[in-house]
């Protein structure tokens, strides 16, 4: 078993978790009413995509598992770049709420 295998189950699972935490966020600035003032609600929507393909690669890696080290990569870069999205929209969501 190599280092790949055992990253696939990971990434899919944080990704899910942090999807959730995404549409929890998303909700919550469309019930403030803050989301015409700011850009934080598509912000969350970036994320969630992101999270989404993560997921997905994640996913068909662990479905597949021939050959899949690029799909495998590539599902990383990306769970990497909506965690950094999903950081900034919670700075600025606390930002806006304080």
């Amino acid at each position: 078993m190599d280092m790949t295998e055992r990253r696939q189950p990971h990434i899919l699972n944080a990704a899910s978790n942090l999807l959730g935490i995404c549409f929890v966020l998303i909700t919550a600035i469309k019930l403030s009413g803050s989301s015409d003032s700011t850009y934080l609600d598509e912000i969350c929507i970036l994320a969630a995509l992101g999270f989404m393909s993560s997921c997905l690669l994640s996913f068909y890696s662990i479905r597949n598992p021939v050959n899949t080290d690029r799909v495998e990569l590539f599902a990383d870069y990306i769970f990497f770049s909506a965690m950094i999205l999903l950081f900034f929209a919670v700075l600025l969501y606390a930002r806006h709420i304080i």
